[in-house]
């Protein structure tokens, strides 16, 4: 089986990677990052495509600066929309399956309950509608695994950001009314692989389990950190409610996507905070 990985150096991308190393198998996986290919372009695409020949096509590129995207339309609905549709075509055009990643971020954060993942869409910011478009262009056949707030030992995300504010600083502030569901990267990745084993098609719900305000999410960082030694001293973390910390794009308020269908499939996640003490784990020995 011949798989081709986007996104090869984004914090998914490298998961995936090592997930599938460690299942074994007679895989031959080729991960390009956006150096290699650019997305974006139809023509390279359909070109680097037909060459490469993959069985598998899984789409970890995304473009994914949030607030930059408020002003950065073009760029944003070019990675997290165009592309996905040129890669369709050609994952199509070769026979390969195809799977694309997706976000929270399709949902306005009103309704109060988990997101099922046929409930409606209503994005609050552009980061949201590219990634909607990029759903809507994956075509019917096409494997969409949404979910959120994801981190792993690579990459800009807010694990890392904590564990590097909480060694510089006295204090922090952090937003305290925004609900979802952290989700190590790992354990995103080992769902993925787990749902292409099981020829899942259409959109899929996958986060780890539990809920958390960012807020919580950075006491429990600051606590598994100190007890495995990331960290020398406690500080205060200190709640505040997203009026408090203004960006340019808007955020869900709550973003917990009901992951029933996916449970049914492959198994129900691990709690969020048992995969944090993992990710940890994981940084405290590399360092």
């Amino acid at each position: 089986m011949k798989l081709l990985i986007t996104g090869a150096n984004g914090q998914l991308g490298q998961a995936l990677q090592r997930a599938q190393a460690m299942m074994g198998g007679d895989i031959d996986i080729l991960a390009v990052s956006r150096a290699e290919l650019d997305i974006g372009d139809a023509d390279a695409v359909a070109a680097f495509v037909d060459a490469a020949k993959p069985d598998l096509l899984i789409n970890a590129a995304a473009y994914t600066a949030v607030d930059k995207a408020e002003s950065d339309i073009d760029a944003a609905f070019r990675i997290n929309g165009d592309a996905v549709g040129y890669l369709s075509r050609a994952a199509s055009a070769v026979g390969a399956r195809f799977v694309h990643v997706s976000t929270d971020f399709v949902f306005d954060g009103e309704a109060g309950r988990p997101y099922r993942s046929d409930a409606p869409t209503a994005p609050l910011g552009v980061y949201g509608a590219s990634k909607r478009r990029g759903e809507e262009l994956a075509g019917a056949g096409a494997l969409i695994v949404r979910t959120a707030w994801v981190y792993g030992c690579h990459g800009n995300n807010f694990v890392r950001t904590m564990l590097r504010l909480m060694a510089e600083r006295d204090e922090l502030r952090v937003v305290a009314d925004q609900i979802g569901t952290p989700t190590w990267a790992t354990s995103l990745a080992q769902a993925i692989w787990k749902l292409v084993a099981a020829d899942a098609r259409g959109i899929y719900h996958y986060t780890d389990s539990g809920a958390a305000s960012w807020y919580d999410f950075a006491v429990a960082i600051q606590e598994e950190a100190l007890a495995i030694g990331l960290l020398d001293r406690a500080i205060p973390v200190l709640p505040i409610p997203s009026s408090a910390y203004s960006t340019p794009a808007r955020r869900p308020h709550y973003s917990i996507l009901d992951k029933e269908a996916t449970s049914a499939l492959i198994g129900a996640p691990p709690h969020w905070r048992s995969n944090l003490r993992l990710m940890l784990a994981e940084v405290c020995a590399g360092s």
